[in-house]
């Protein structure tokens, strides 16, 4: 079982910068593929970055958001710079066994709780 804690959430400007981050319990987090998704009010959860073998980001973030991860911390970050209104959703951190990166929610094992972020214009 792997339990997932984001925080760095927070209600910012537009063009202003966050740094969410996510800690994993256990010890085998190097093992697995960690991914952020986003979900806005009576929108469906959206893919927006993952990491593994590779990196990946959904197009609406690419350039302004970065995926990173400390093994040794047990962690997972996610940069989002240029921030816009349409950013503002719940954001969650997800985990998956194995290392092979997915954009798909429903491939993911584990969940976060979620951390708000709010965007004003």
């Amino acid at each position: 079982q792997v339990q997932l804690i984001e925080s760095g959430g927070g209600l910012v400007q537009a063009g202003d910068s966050l740094r969410l981050s996510c800690a994993a319990s256990g010890r085998t987090f190097s093992t697995y593929a960690m991914g952020w998704f986003r979900q806005a009010p009576g929108k469906e959860r959206e893919f927006v970055a993952a990491i593994g073998d590779s990196t990946y980001n959904s197009d609406s973030v690419k350039g302004r958001f970065t995926i990173s991860r400390d093994n040794a911390k047990n962690t997972v970050y996610l940069q989002m710079n240029s921030l816009k209104p349409e950013d503002t959703a719940v954001y969650y951190c997800a985990a998956r066994r194995g290392i092979v990166v997915f954009t798909v929610s429903g491939e993911y094992d584990y969940w976060g709780q979620g951390t708000q972020v709010t965007v004003s214009s």
